[in-house]
């Protein structure tokens, strides 16, 4: 079967920000932000992700393109004789699954807040309605189930059409206007009387804050921004040519991803100082803070849905790109043309997103990580703290060592086509350095949930 190729380099990045782009950039990126000191945890945040995110980037982008093939057969592909490689290949594709077993739920969630701004359902609520408000979503199963349904069957849908017909031009659409949505409201954030304080905390850096929790918490947002190792970007790079380096492209992609995260913030600051606001607020501050103050701002209907509709095409970029993912390695495995994979998948997902859902509710006795936690946290430890980290050192050891496709072999794929090159001499801090690193954030994971 030939494979497909994405018809314009420009959707090849967008499609890559798409994965990329996600809850983490709107949601967790401002509340980090506000949590580790402003404008100086932005700093380390960057540098992290150009020594750390940008290599390990390349290395993915490079391993798809030599293979043309998903992430299952990518090691296959590469290296044939030396087979033991291909587990992780494997479980790329579960981790790929697992991942969407929350995340459909969390898109979810999005949409259903942007429902409930344009059909008024917050409008007259007092300020305790709205903070409860997301609980009781929580606490109904047959909001969250159906939801993710619908999450589900529209990304399935847009994959079962051919790949430039259905994903790339769909994400286009819908990248273009996440960032004209974003600069909307950031262009309105910033007539808000509290404007001037949120912009100085946010990009006046105050280098006295800078300890060693900020340097931990701006390494792990650096590294889990781009989801690295679970092959979720080395399928793009399956569907291009060889025109490009692929350095220079994984710069592009950064520099979107950095941007969307960026301008989450000049969004959300300007309304905390505004509206006296904890900056550092944690994950309430998307879906009982913010409604707390769309509510109580002029237009704030308007504004509302606007938010949460961009809130959604964030999430929804990336359960598209997984999605293409997981659907790439079942038609790779089973042979089976798009539209019926597609279906399969689709069926498949839904049934298993369904315990995460019903953990918030009907099955909220579960605790698998202990008091506090649920099905989703056992879900999120196993991709976000296992199969990312562990799966991007296997990337690198891959790709630098002479037991896996080595380093003239990576390089030499790397720096085909034109654009910027991955340098050569980069080879001892990758074989070396990133490892270490990528070691220490898998090992910092492992202790917050199991030794607090």
């Amino acid at each position: 079967m030939q494979r497909e190729r994405l018809a314009t380099r420009l959707g090849f990045l967008l499609l890559s920000a798409g994965c990329a782009i996600g809850v983490g950039n709107v949601w967790k990126f401002p509340w980090m932000v506000g949590q580790y000191g402003g404008g100086a945890f932005v700093i380390v945040y960057i540098i992290f992700l150009i020594i750390l995110g940008l290599p390990v980037l390349t290395m993915e982008f490079s391993m798809g393109r030599a293979a043309q093939k998903s992430p299952v057969l990518m090691y296959q592909a590469i290296t044939p004789e030396k087979k033991a490689w291909g587990i992780h290949g494997v479980f790329c594709f579960i981790g790929n699954i697992v991942l969407m077993m929350f995340y459909t739920v969390v898109a979810g969630w999005l949409l259903y807040y942007f429902y409930s701004m344009v059909s008024g359902k917050f409008v007259g609520l007092s300020s305790d309605d709205i903070g409860n408000y997301f609980g009781s979503m929580l606490g109904n199963p047959s909001i969250l189930v159906i939801f993710m349904i619908i999450i589900s069957v529209l990304g399935f849908f847009v994959l079962s059409f051919s790949l430039k017909s259905g994903l790339e031009r769909v994400t286009k659409v819908m990248m273009i206007a996440l960032m004209v949505l974003m600069i909307i409201i950031a262009i309105n954030s910033f007539t808000l009387s509290g404007a001037k304080e949120g912009l100085t905390f946010y990009l006046v850096p105050d280098f006295s804050k800078i300890n060693g929790d900020v340097l931990v918490a701006a390494m792990n947002q650096a590294f889990f921004t781009l989801s690295l190792g679970i092959g979720a970007m080395a399928i793009f790079g399956s569907y291009i040519n060889k025109e490009r380096a692929l350095l220079g492209e994984s710069v592009n992609v950064v520099i979107l991803d950095t941007f969307v995260a960026f301008v989450a913030g000049l969004i959300i600051f300007p309304a905390c100082f505004t509206y006296n606001v904890e900056p550092g607020a944690g994950p309430s501050l998307i879906f009982i803070t913010l409604p707390n103050i769309f509510m109580n701002m002029r237009l704030g209907q308007f504004w509302g849905a606007v938010f949460f509709l961009f809130m959604t095409f964030a999430a929804f970029s990336t359960v598209l790109a997984v999605f293409e993912n997981i659907l790439a390695c079942f038609m790779d495995l089973t042979g089976l043309k798009r539209k019926k994979a597609s279906l399969i998948c689709c069926i498949l997902i839904i049934l298993l997103s369904i315990p995460c859902a019903l953990g918030f509710n009907v099955w909220s006795n579960i605790k698998p990580l202990g008091e506090g936690t649920g099905i989703m946290d056992l879900e999120d430890f196993i991709v976000s703290n296992c199969l990312l980290p562990l799966g991007s050192l296997i990337y690198v050891i891959y790709c630098t060592s002479k037991i896996g496709w080595g380093w003239d072999g990576f390089i030499k794929e790397a720096n085909s086509g034109s654009g910027i090159k991955m340098p050569k001499g980069l080879h001892l801090y990758c074989r070396t350095i990133l490892p270490l690193i990528i070691l220490l954030i898998f090992c910092i994971g492992i202790k917050s949930i199991f030794f607090k």
